[in-house]
């Protein structure tokens, strides 16, 4: 068991390695439908993904736009004058053609940052067909062999599982903002390698690394449980190997699969069925061009929902994690007329009991929600004409198939009630079957009477307003 003083003498170094398929129409060298739902094996291939003699790949010029916004995103310099593809040499049955295009030293994208965490490079490859084992035999499924690919690098100055967390959520959160990849992670649209290290000084201790891992809480516990590994090797006296590692989710550990490539072994030279891809001369991907087509991004929206609206942190995290929530928080806000009362108080019908609902139900979030009719039912909150109750229900009716919420709350007796009458035979009916609790109220235990205020919100189906209620419940007992 490591000591919290032993392990307090490592320096933790660690860098990330991110692929993410990105959202084109069809792959990276050829016309084949990129599809990522496409359950039929090796349905969407043709003489050039499946590497046939003679066949010559084509750029997908989207697939390098979309390396580009990302790039304009961090901060990143684009390699404007001069870049290439290259061959990477390795032999796997995923690789149909025995080596993989990629790009080596003249990628597209050099520099920038994210959440602090500086860059590398950002380069474009093909991806891998897919392997698919059993216990007897081993197949391959064509589908995703050369579904265009991006890699992000980050430079070796993430120190802590948190902080390598944390980029990888912010990146997965940036390329949906930019709507160039979905970045599903259950999904392999993104996968996570990190690259981790410990010394007792500042030089870099022996570089290992996971692969494939495919969870944000997979990253934080293989790069917990790796750091603590490396330490005991250390401490034993043991040398660490340079190696590939894999994350066991269900034993909570790395396990080693084979002994780390370098750059030397993949023989990389450049592809010479490419052309060198010179940005300059072309006008749509121009530095600016590509920066003036980005939409408002994360930390920018942040910075918006916070100055503008003055909403907590944690709020602003949930709105802006999907385009879906942003798109109709921003439309709400519009039908509110940027009130910000009206604003804040949308937030916590959005944040808890929509957020609620579409966690229990399956479907689109918002896809039946009329932002307007939304603005409107917390108008009808406000105005009183629907208790907070009431505006649940009615939410939750409008998620299920849309419509307007007074005609909404009409229909299921949800509107509050004026009528002192109706209001008091409920109150009697919650005396009448709560007496222990009003004789608690008589005797002086004041909080017991939110409870019968509750009781009377329930039989009322949230119809009641609540000071009514308590001012009548007060009169009754007392």
């Amino acid at each position: 068991m490591l000591s919290l003083a032993t392990t307090m003498t490592y320096k933790t170094t660690i860098g990330l390695e991110i692929h993410a398929e990105l959202s084109t129409r069809t792959k990276m060298f050829c016309a084949c439908k990129n599809d990522p739902e496409e359950k039929e094996p090796n349905t969407h291939v043709c003489p050039v993904c499946l590497a046939h003699p003679g066949t010559l790949p084509t750029v997908n010029r989207k697939a390098v736009e979309h390396v580009l916004r990302v790039g304009a995103a961090i901060g990143g310099s684009f390699s404007i004058d001069y870049s290439e593809f290259d061959r990477k040499s390795y032999f796997y049955p995923d690789i149909p053609k025995g080596y993989q295009i990629s790009q080596y030293k003249y990628p597209f994208i050099l520099g920038g940052s994210l959440v602090g965490i500086p860059i590398t490079r950002i380069h474009l490859e093909e991806d891998t067909a897919r392997s698919i084992h059993s216990d007897t035999e081993s197949l391959v499924d064509f589908n995703r062999a050369g579904v265009p690919l991006m890699e992000l690098v980050t430079e070796p100055e993430i120190h802590n599982a948190e902080t390598a967390g944390r980029f990888a959520r912010e990146l997965q959160l940036l390329l949906r903002t930019l709507g160039v990849s979905k970045a599903n992670l259950e999904k392999g649209e993104m996968r996570i390698e990190a690259n981790i290290s410990v010394s007792k000084n500042d030089t870099l201790g022996t570089k290992v690394e996971v692969k494939n891992l495919n969870s944000f809480r997979s990253v934080e516990r293989a790069i917990e449980f790796e750091v603590k590994r490396q330490i005991e090797s250390i401490e034993k006296g043991e040398e660490v190997q340079q190696a590939t590692r894999g994350w066991d989710e269900n034993k909570q550990q790395t396990f080693h699969q084979r002994v780390k490539e370098g750059g030397a072994d993949y023989r990389y030279f450049p592809e010479p069925d490419i052309p060198k891809v010179v940005l300059s001369e072309m006008e749509d991907m121009l530095p600016n061009t590509i920066k003036d087509s980005l939409p408002e991004l994360p930390e920018q929206r942040r910075e918006r929902y916070s100055v503008d609206y003055q909403l907590k942190k944690n709020n602003i995290d949930y709105i802006i994690e999907t385009s879906a929530r942003t798109v109709f928080f921003d439309a709400v806000v519009d039908a509110l007329d940027k009130d910000v009362a009206l604003i804040r108080l949308a937030v916590n019908y959005i944040v808890s009991d929509l957020a609620g609902w579409y966690a229990k139900h399956d479907g689109d979030e918002y896809a039946n929600i009329d932002p307007k009719m939304f603005a409107k039912t917390i108008k009808l909150t406000l105005d009183s004409v629907l208790s907070s109750r009431g505006a649940k229900e009615v939410l939750a009716l409008m998620a299920q198939g849309g419509g307007d919420p007074e005609e909404l709350a009409s229909a299921n007796g949800l509107l509050q009630t004026q009528d002192r009458s109706a209001l008091l035979s409920i109150v009697d009916a919650v005396i009448s079957e709560n007496k222990l609790v009003v004789e608690e109220f008589r005797n002086g235990r004041e909080p017991v009477l939110q409870f019968l205020i509750g009781q009377c919100m329930k039989l009322s189906r949230g119809s009641g307003n609540p000071g009514t209620f308590k001012e009548l419940l007060v009169g009754r007992i007392l």
